[in-house]
């Protein structure tokens, strides 16, 4: 979900656009409204509907009722567009939008995401997918083994493989997976089997490191046992997120004047990864932040508990303040143009580190 802002000449209407709708599966409203002269300050709030695993997810731009219409008068033409995405769980919807264009000639993006805690930061990773193959020959287990090649052997001796190479894995490396497909009958020897991994590096940099690590594991169970493997990735790598200090800091300032309390950025070093996102496709395209909140529940994401825990009504209220704070974020962004440079000087500088800064430019 990201924010472009608009203000129209008059100055005393504000509309928030919808400019993408991917594949129909997003809902997205957004309605002009007037600022009465009576009022002393006035708010406009548009709603975003997110369909989640976990429940509907509600977004409010807003102008803060503290904000008074003369910060507006003469102030350039300005945009904000809420942008219904695919969540990350699957297929890298966000990723199909950036090269799309839905990103480009932006600022700044937002985008936050339910957790256990209130963080600005965490560590999202970068993440590879892969499905592994192998192929080999059926005969009967009992009368002919001799004339079979057992590619379920090859899966079991892959799965095998890289629970050895853990012990020279980083520990900020993670590897996960399951056997698909292992054979049909005890009495038949499979003929084919199949797995699916997921491989997670804290860097675009490391993560190349441990595809290759592990694409060996697979390749020595094929010659092993005599199978053909394919090894076929997904069609998008998730990148992982890059942090920005300035706008992770201008959120934080606004968080905190709406009661939010965020745990330290050291206590959010030291949970380690919180998983992976496309988010972080985006953040290497448009500076931005990904920050986590609370929703009432220790409950952790992705299970029943949670999905419950999303739809209470405890949970809209932190859901509509951590909006509010992105919100009042993307105000800042607008009338303080010192913050937007330093945005764009932290976002130059987390390129280099990455040695990604020619790729993206």
């Amino acid at each position: 979900m990201f924010l472009q802002y608009h203000l129209n000449e008059q100055g005393d209407r504000v509309y928030t656009l919808k400019k993408f709708d991917p594949i129909g599966q997003q809902t997205c409203s957004a309605h002009p409204a007037r600022f009465s002269p009576d009022d002393k300050y006035s708010r406009h709030r548009a709603t975003i509907k997110k369909h989640f695993k976990e429940g509907p997810l509600n977004f409010m731009s807003l102008l803060p009722p503290e904000t008074p219409l003369r910060l507006f008068q003469n102030q350039a033409f300005q945009s904000v567009t809420v942008l219904g995405t695919p969540a990350e769980e699957e297929g890298g919807g966000k990723i199909d939008l950036i090269e799309a264009g839905a990103f480009k000639n932006l600022d700044v993006v937002f985008m936050a995401h339910p957790s256990q805690e209130n963080a600005a930061y965490l560590p999202d990773v970068a993440e590879h997918d892969v499905t592994v193959k192998y192929y080999g020959k059926a005969s009967h287990a009992a009368a002919y083994p001799w004339e079979g090649v057992n590619a379920l052997d090859a899966a079991v001796l892959a799965y095998n493989n890289l629970s050895v190479l853990r012990q020279q894995m980083k520990p900020t490396w993670r590897v996960h997976g399951i056997i698909k497909n292992g054979g049909v009958k005890p009495n038949i020897i499979p003929s084919y089997s199949e797995l699916i991994y997921y491989f997670r590096a804290p860097s675009m940099k490391e993560l190349p490191v441990l595809t290759k690590k592990a694409e060996d594991c697979f390749r020595a169970a094929a010659c092993a046992t005599g199978c053909t493997v394919e090894i076929k990735g997904e069609a998008h790598d998730y990148y992982n997120v890059l942090p920005n200090k300035s706008l992770r800091k201008a959120y934080i300032e606004n968080g905190e004047k709406l009661g939010i309390e965020f745990i330290s950025e050291e206590d959010a070093v030291l949970n380690g990864s919180s998983g992976s996102t496309d988010f972080g496709n985006v953040s290497f395209v448009v500076p931005g932040i990904h920050p986590y909140f609370y929703i009432g529940s220790d409950a952790l994401n992705h299970t029943e508990q949670y999905t419950e825990a999303a739809g209470s009504q405890e949970a809209q209220f932190y859901t509509l303040r951590t909006a509010k704070a992105l919100a009042m974020t993307a105000l800042d962004v607008i009338f303080k143009p010192e913050l937007l440079e330093r945005i764009r000087e932290d976002f130059k500088w987390k390129l280099q580190e990455e040695e990604f800064l020619n790729r993206v430019e």
